[in-house]
């Protein structure tokens, strides 16, 4: 070989060299190929009403590894109750500190205040029938979650800060595992909350203490009252007033943390409230300040403020979590509202 094939030879495998230290590594991946033709299985959806997610395994969605949907979802499941809830003691075993991934967990074991804010994710058919860490098989159409440190089992209230969204979940299970992530819900948890399809979206995790749960059992075994009259409730206006742009959950005796739960409108005083609706107008504020009017006595004074696009009607103050769950649950059920306990 001669020098000048020496120098040509010399430098292609510079270029080589240089092309491959500048080219990111691809990692490596057990998401199995589409099938043939390119085309990506999509789940037969029993209800059409529910989005339509790429299976599981398809390398789409943005599900954990294989991790996606079921093939055949139940129908009728944005119909499925928020867990029932009930205080029971706390597993010894599943609530033992814990390392992954070289991080130690200790899961709470008191009876502290816990609300934390951050992203929330779903899981389903790669771990749906398999066993949860509170030993229970894990059912992706029930109202169920995973967290870190939350107590097995316990209960927490997760709200979607873009859609105003509230469920109630059972905490029986661990994870997620992930810094930027605070809780792993069950599919239909996720489609309440409304990022069912993205699969992830911001959120507030409340925990329900013993006495949150204890004023949910009380407020829905006390007796119905009768509806009232058309005479005391009839007004006269032109447009009816509108659905609560904020779905309210059950009667609570903890209270949010204001920074994150809801905003902190200037024009309230500090203390406890219930907030009892919110909408898009005035207007409509209005009309529902005029319909809970008959309970102002319990509620204490109606006010509505302006909040971002929303204005919201709250009752109060209270002195104490205790006394704004009294006023929640003397609320009659035709009263049409499911208050929040917030501080201000």
């Amino acid at each position: 070989m001669n020098r000048s094939t020496i120098r040509n030879a010399a430098a292609v495998l510079s270029v080589l060299v240089l092309t491959a230290c500048g080219t990111t590594p691809q990692k490596s991946s057990n998401v199995p190929l589409p099938p043939s033709g390119g085309k990506v299985k999509v789940p037969v959806r029993q209800d059409p009403t529910l989005p339509a997610l790429p299976a599981a395994g398809s390398g789409r969605g943005g599900y954990y590894k294989d991790d996606g949907p079921g093939d055949n979802p139940p129908p009728n499941l944005r119909d499925v109750p928020d867990a029932e809830v009930r205080n029971e003691p706390y597993s010894t075993r599943a609530n033992r500190p814990y390392v992954v991934f070289g991080k130690t967990y200790t899961p709470m074991t008191d009876n502290q205040p816990f609300t934390q804010r951050g992203i929330g994710t779903w899981y389903g058919k790669k771990f749906h029938g398999q066993r949860t860490s509170s030993g229970e098989i894990y059912d992706m159409y029930k109202m169920t979650a995973a967290h870190p440190t939350l107590p097995i089992p316990s209960y927490a209230r997760v709200t979607s800060t873009e859609s105003g969204e509230q469920v109630i979940v059972r905490i029986n299970d661990r994870g997620p595992f992930h810094a930027t992530r605070v809780i792993d819900v069950s599919y239909t948890a996720a489609l309440k909350l409304g990022f069912l399809g993205k699969g992830s979206h911001e959120v507030i995790v409340e925990r329900l203490l013993p006495a949150d749960i204890d004023a949910i059992l009380a407020s829905r075994a006390a007796p119905k009252p009768a509806p009232l009259t058309p005479s005391v409730v009839a007004i006269s206006i032109d447009t009816p007033p509108e659905t609560s742009a904020v779905v309210q959950p059950e009667v609570t005796a903890q209270a949010v943390d204001a920074t994150v739960a809801a905003p902190a409108p200037a024009a309230l005083a500090s203390g406890f409230y219930l907030q009892l609706g919110a909408y898009s107008r005035a207007d409509n504020a209005e009309t529902g300040r005029t319909l809970l009017a008959p309970y102002a006595s319990s509620l204490g004074k109606l006010e509505v403020v302006p909040a971002g696009p929303l204005f919201r009607l709250y009752g109060g103050p209270f002195a104490s979590r205790a006394d704004a769950a009294r006023a929640a649950a003397s609320l009659p059920e035709s009263a049409g509202v499911k208050p929040i306990v917030i501080q201000r």
